[in-house]
């Protein structure tokens, strides 16, 4: 068991966009299990997700509003390893900050872009069951690119190029020796549990990208987890780590839109060419979300995606978090 006695070997154990994460890089064989359980729980991640989907007529809630919407959901009989995500570890990203991780299902705060409510079922593939009371924990940019927690830090200047701008360097950043949060901002990160039928879902907004990287939302899936009372985990057994993608004709249609078309001092790094999501790839994993509009002819009204992440509960990591 792992316990960490301050912030910065947490933070900043985390990964660069160009080098591994605080999970080491997994092994052939740790894959190839990966991919064998996946495999063996192809028709119950089917099933799930036919229940998923036959749900016509749900009710979403928007700022404190509660609205229904009628959606054509997609629909397969069997999901087989290319059509639902079964996460393989990839990295947390060097924007994770845990103190800024609240319990919450809407995390749009005050940030402008695209509604997006996510609906993401989890699984265990040790017994190919919905996953019941896992925390699914979420961050991602705004629509030009910046994060919660590290806002001074600009979206535009690839990462090693702040790290050196501050006077730091990527070996003290892998190390866990270099703490390069800028401020205590929460928007656009949370965590909800699942429920029952391993569940949940979250209200944001389409995400923006910045340097070098595509378009993605971070993820990880926690069990026995403990909260402090302000709502950030304590303590939490992690999972899953992984990054969601979505279709790069949507991204085209979205980015075309404000606030998002406003961010023009980079170019958007395609799913093809970014150095992560062929990992997401491996062994026919597929992190890229299933999306339906919820107005089929006028995108600005936001947008439902769906995907099933499926978790190894026999790796695990414990981690303490304590603050410095």
């Amino acid at each position: 068991m792992r316990f960490l006695s301050s912030l910065a070997p947490v933070a900043l154990a985390a990964l660069t966009a160009a080098h591994d994460g605080p999970h080491p890089p997994l092994s052939d064989a740790e894959i190839l299990h990966k991919a064998y359980l996946s495999a063996r729980c192809a028709n119950h991640v089917g099933l799930l997700n036919k229940r998923r989907y036959k749900r016509d007529m749900v009710t979403r809630t928007k700022g404190n509003t509660t609205v229904q919407i009628q959606t054509e959901a997609p629909f397969y009989e069997v999901i087989q390893n290319d059509t639902c995500v079964l996460s393989p570890e990839i990295t947390a990203g060097p924007y994770y900050w845990p103190f800024s991780q609240t319990l919450r299902q809407d995390i749009t705060e005050d940030q402008q872009g695209l509604p997006l409510w996510l609906d993401i079922g989890v699984i265990d593939m040790a017994t190919c069951e919905p996953l019941e009371g896992a925390m699914v924990d979420l961050w991602h940019c705004n629509a030009t690119g910046s994060y919660s927690s590290f806002t001074k830090l600009s979206p535009n200047i690839a990462f090693p190029e702040l790290l050196s701008e501050m006077g730091k360097n990527i070996t003290d950043f892998e190390v866990g020796t270099t703490d390069i949060h800028t401020d205590s901002q929460t928007w656009l990160r949370g965590m909800w549990p699942t429920d029952k039928h391993g569940m949940v879902e979250m209200k944001t907004i389409f995400p923006g990208f910045y340097t070098l990287r595509a378009i993605h939302i971070h993820v990880q899936v926690h069990t026995n987890w403990t909260t402090r009372r302000n709502g950030t985990l304590m303590f939490e057994n992690t999972v899953s780590t992984g990054q969601l993608y979505f279709d790069e004709a949507l991204e085209g249609q979205v980015m075309s839109l404000e606030p998002y078309s406003s961010h023009t001092q980079i170019n958007r790094t395609r799913n093809d060419v970014d150095m992560e999501f062929s990992k997401g790839l491996r062994n026919g994993y597929n992190p890229v979300v299933d999306v339906v509009q919820v107005d089929s002819i006028d995108i600005s009204k936001g947008l439902i995606g769906y995907i099933t992440i499926g978790v190894d509960t026999s790796a695990i990591e414990d981690e303490h978090w304590s603050p410095s």
